[in-house]
């Protein structure tokens, strides 16, 4: 890369020398990165539990000059790391937490790692690290332009049904920023202005009596009967809630042995819905199901909210831009070894990979287009485009065609197709940060446009989840 030039086309628009820079400091340490996410994809450590993957990144960045706070929002894995000073303060989410129940190795065929109970199928190992990345990068041109204000990196646990973000919304931590930046994993490269389903989540406890299942069933009471007896009321409840709402629940608890009647058993609820009002209604009716299950089943019923997140705020102005620079950036090139390994993950699609999506398509960058649609799936990003401007992408980390949550997706994050998406992220950020250090305006419209969103200056944020204090053992 010829750093001389006053532009050149990089990727998929004109890149000044500026970003070209800032660009070339990053693919210096891709490799270096790389090692990061590589090592907390294996630790692979679910919600309020990523103790090790939280010091690691915060390790990296206390190397870099940020000073960091560690264990805020009452959440030991939870950390604010910055640099700088005064305004505008820029900040950067960063999410480091794996699923439970599913795990992979890094290979195009089926292949869990045996003894090993997590894995990030969501990919963000690559979503934590390529984040720190971007803020170190930003904190470099900080320092080399003498550039005023505040980069900030924010640690958030537990993503996954954990709310993290939100407990950290409610402690104020983001009182002080301007906008907000992130992005997440995908099997494609894109800066959408979509929305997000606000969700609540919880978990139902039955508690009866146990007895023994042949030779004294009259004397029991059985938790598990509470437990379906309430889902079966939830399924029929389906019929009479709007039709894009989902509802969806895993039994966590049912019982040790067929003859013997449990005397505890536990259901965890999700409810969702682009509208909150919707989803605070619906979860309403859940608990009401779950009270009469109790009742019709003699047994006792409490429940706690473990989670709840807002939809999505998009702000078209901060979309705009963040698109402009993912256009400069441009997306993933496969290897020719990478494009043997992305066809054989398409085979196990279950359907002809070309009718799919190919895998070329991870080298493009999709137009930019404000959508109302809310997609699938939830965040506890929602509850900060709430509290603050803010505005997120996607990276190909994943064989285009592929599902979050699936083999497939540990398998992508666990080779360098996974690091080359994520250092798409990073000079995306990044590149966004300073352009937003150097226009103030920016903000400053971006600001207009979400007060206008939120409905006005009267606008009170308040948690779904209640006061509750961080669902520390959620995972357990």
């Amino acid at each position: 890369m010829m750093l001389a030039a006053t532009t050149l086309t990089f990727g998929q628009a004109k890149v000044t020398k500026e970003q070209q820079e800032v660009i070339a400091g990053l693919d210096a340490k891709k490799a270096h990165y790389g090692t990061i996410a590589h090592q907390i994809w294996d630790w692979a450590e679910v919600g309020y539990q990523e103790y090790k993957s939280s010091n690691l990144l915060q390790d990296e960045l206390k190397k870099e000059g940020f000073t960091v706070q560690a264990g805020v929002a009452e959440i030991p894995t939870a950390f604010v790391a910055t640099y700088g000073s005064g305004k505008p303060v820029i900040a950067i989410l960063a999410e480091y937490d794996a699923l439970p129940g599913i795990n992979q190795d890094a290979s195009p065929e089926r292949k869990p790692v045996e003894g090993k109970k997590a894995g990030h199928a969501c990919g963000h190992h690559l979503f934590g690290t390529g984040s720190s990345a971007a803020a170190i990068a930003v904190k470099n041109w900080m320092q080399k332009t003498g550039q005023k204000g505040t980069i900030r990196l924010y640690g958030t646990p537990a993503e996954e049904g954990g709310s993290g973000k939100v407990y950290m919304v409610r402690a104020g931590l983001f009182s002080d920023v301007d906008v907000v930046l992130h992005w997440h994993p995908a099997d494609s490269n894109g800066a959408d202005g979509s929305t997000s389903l606000a969700n609540i989540a919880g978990k139902f406890r039955f508690r009866g009596i146990s007895a023994h299942a042949a030779a004294s069933p009259e004397r029991g009471r059985s938790a598990l009967d509470g437990v379906e007896s309430m889902n079966y009321m939830v399924n029929m409840m389906r019929e009479h809630i709007p039709s894009d709402t989902r509802v969806h629940y895993v039994i966590t608890k049912g019982g040790e042995a067929p003859n013997v009647v449990p005397d505890f058993a536990e259901v965890y609820y999700y409810a969702r819905n682009k509208d909150r009002a919707i989803v605070q209604d619906v979860w309403k009716r859940i608990v009401k199901a779950a009270e009469g299950a109790a009742l019709g089943t003699e047994t006792k019923m409490d429940y706690e909210i473990i989670g709840g997140v807002y939809n999505l705020l998009p702000i078209e102005t901060l979309g705009q831009l963040m698109h402009k620079n993912l256009s400069v950036v441009g997306g993933v090139s496969y290897t020719p070894e990478e494009e043997k390994f992305a066809e054989k993950i398409g085979e196990s699609f279950g359907a002809t990979f070309g009718s799919i999506k190919k895998p070329g398509e991870a080298a493009t960058v999709s137009p930019f287009a404000m959508r109302n649609d809310a997609g699938g799936g939830s965040t506890d990003v929602g509850d900060v485009s709430w509290a603050v401007p803010t505005v997120g992408m996607r990276a190909a980390t994943w064989v285009p065609g592929t599902a979050a949550h699936s083999w497939q997706a540990i398998a992508a994050g666990g080779t360098d197709i996974g690091t080359k998406g994520m250092m798409v992220a990073a000079k995306s950020l990044a590149l966004t940060a300073i352009d937003l250090y150097k226009d103030p305006a920016l903000i400053q419209k971006a600001r207009e446009e979400w007060i206008k969103a939120r409905g006005g200056l009267e606008y009170k944020y308040e948690a779904l989840l209640g006061n509750r204090k961080p669902a520390l053992d959620y995972r357990k």
